[in-house]
């Protein structure tokens, strides 16, 4: 009876890896930053805005609850 082979774990780089090596490639280092200083931004927008609607929903919760 033969062993069983090992399996080799990430034989193929994750989708990650991937894109971020075509990427490289693709960009020269000054876009690759402003693109993901843009994404930073986007995702720091997101955020305040899902704050504002939080703070609109307490505030007006407050609002309820005195009149």
């Amino acid at each position: 009876m033969q062993a069983a082979t090992s399996v080799r774990a990430n034989a193929f780089p994750s989708l990650t890896q991937a894109l971020l090596a075509v990427e490289s490639v693709l960009l020269g280092g000054g876009q690759r930053t402003a693109r993901r200083n843009a994404w930073t931004a986007v995702i720091e927008d997101r955020r305040r805005a899902k704050d504002r609607v939080e703070a609109q929903h307490v505030l007006e919760a407050v609002a309820t609850r005195s009149s």
